[in-house]
């Protein structure tokens, strides 16, 4: 498991970005990764899949 912090989240389009904790690499994530809704400037931990355009971020948790 990654760790990181939400960067940027629309809810009403669902998606976002997530800046990761330790490499400061920021992923995409779509609402269809989330565990539980998540804000701008969360705490999350989540794993990484490849994705149309690279890697995303996915099983998207609150720490």
């Amino acid at each position: 498991m990654n760790k990181g912090k939400v960067k940027f989240f629309n809810e009403e389009k669902g998606f976002g970005f997530i800046k990761d904790e330790s490499t400061g690499q920021e992923y995409f994530v779509h609402v269809s990764g989330l565990v539980n809704e998540i804000r701008e400037n969360d705490e999350v931990t989540y794993d990484l899949k490849e994705g149309k355009k690279g890697l995303n971020a996915v099983n998207v948790q609150l720490v």
